[in-house]
């Protein structure tokens, strides 16, 4: 049962009319009346224990947008059910509308319609339903609930996803689709053309030069169907916050972009998330639904709050990719783990494949560093400089053992990485 606000008021009247009165006959009186008006109310209500639930709409949105779920509210009883619906989700389902009025008529049907922005990934489920059905005087009402079983995948952000275009129309020209050719290096022979200032001195074809009256030059196209790796570090540095979201975010949006140019170029990429042991895979997916299946692999992946095992990694790199892969590592540049963890395995890692190791930045270190206004400013500029300079340290460690190094901010890693991978493949080295 349950009591609305009408309830309070009359009583809250019954009270001042007894006070005015000072006659306990008025309070029985009062008392009685208000009880016997709940009881009725109680008894018109429409029934809530045979309402029948069923939920239609999205089951997954990418974080940060808006998914459309349906509420459908069917009454099979011979009274009309008249009151409030509370459809309950968790907080970072981010549900709107979640408390709305219902009018279900004898033998009808009624359809809610809830919106859901959530704020972290993840399947999302909601808890229960509760209906109250409240009698036709407005005092009481009965209440029950339900569960309506549902789940939203929520899926990682692509906010790169604004970059993919530019970048893949410079697949184009590199593949030769475009009427442009790239000068120089590459593995598969295009054509012949006469030499401009700018290219390669190797390119130069001297047998077809001494037949022409201009020097010659051989173009290149890109090679594909090349293998490219992703690996995701989800240990502790991972789930260090840059700004209102940890590093692995930022790094799954890089990973997300690199993958949707990577299929373009007509390459293979697959997908390894580890800690001290596999979070997730993607294997041997076709290019079409890749992205998809990245997407989908990774909503449900979090931190770990414990050390990767980098030696452990090795085993499982080598299991999934052969020679001449392009191994793309997006983990911590920290100092401690560069040294203590990847260096000691790097050539294990590296054996005849291309590296990348990917970082992400925290912008406000920067902002730090420059800071100047009094004391704690000075200070905390020394720390975010001495920060700064064991970052740098480990990727100039990376650097001098033939590693590509990117350490860039949240917003700035993923068209980053995605330029690293073009220069590799203009220059014929993936």
């Amino acid at each position: 049962m349950a009591l609305t606000g009408r309830t309070g008021l009359l009583a809250a009247v019954g009270a001042l009319v007894v006070w005015v009165l000072g006659s306990r006959t008025a309070v029985a009186v009062i008392d009685g009346v208000l009880a016997l008006a709940v009881v009725v109310d109680l008894m018109m209500a429409g029934s809530v224990r045979g309402l029948r639930l069923e939920r239609a709409g999205a089951r997954s949105v990418r974080l940060g947008e808006t998914a459309e779920l349906t509420l459908t509210v069917a009454n099979p009883g011979p009274r009309p059910v008249r009151g409030l619906v509370r459809d309950a989700w968790p907080p970072s389902a981010g549900a709107h509308q979640s408390r709305q009025a219902v009018h279900l008529a004898a033998n009808g049907t009624a359809t809610l319609r809830v919106t859901l922005t959530p704020t972290r990934r993840g399947d999302r489920r909601p808890d229960r339903v509760t209906v109250r059905s409240i009698g036709p005087l407005g005092l009481a009402g009965r209440q029950g609930t339900q569960r309506a079983a549902w789940s939203v995948r929520v899926l990682p952000a692509f906010p790169s996803r604004r970059h993919l275009p530019a970048r893949v129309d410079r697949i184009r020209i590199l593949d030769g689709r475009n009427a442009a050719r790239i000068r120089g290096a590459g593995t598969e022979f295009d054509s012949l053309r006469e030499y401009v200032i700018g290219d390669d001195v190797r390119s130069i074809d001297w047998r077809a030069s001494a037949r022409r009256s201009e020097v010659t030059v051989r173009s290149w196209r890109p090679e594909r169907d090349r293998h490219v790796l992703v690996v995701l570090d989800t240990g502790r540095t991972s789930a260090g916050r840059v700004g209102d979201a940890p590093r692995l975010d930022a790094a799954m949006d890089a990973a997300m972009l690199l993958a949707a140019l990577a299929t373009t170029a007509g390459d293979q990429v697959d997908l390894l998330c580890w800690d001290r042991s596999v979070r997730a895979v993607v294997r041997g997916v076709p290019a079409a639904r890749v992205l998809g299946a990245l997407s989908e692999a990774m909503a449900g992946v979090e931190p770990a709050l414990l050390e990767t095992d980098m030696r452990g990694l090795v085993g499982e790199v080598a299991r999934l990719a052969g020679p001449n892969t392009l191994l793309v590592l997006l983990t911590s540049l920290d100092e401690a783990p560069v040294v203590d963890g990847l260096l000691p395995v790097l050539g294990p890692l590296r054996a005849r494949r291309r590296m990348v190791v990917a970082s992400v930045a925290d912008p406000r270190v920067a902002q730090l560093a420059a800071g100047r206004g009094d004391a704690a400013a000075v200070y905390a500029a020394a720390a975010a400089a001495r920060t700064s300079l064991r970052r740098a340290r480990a990727a100039a460690l990376l650097t001098g053992r033939g590693v590509e190094v990117i350490d860039a901010g949240p917003a700035e890693l993923a068209p980053a990485l995605a330029d690293t991978y073009l220069a590799l493949k203009a220059a014929g080295r993936l």
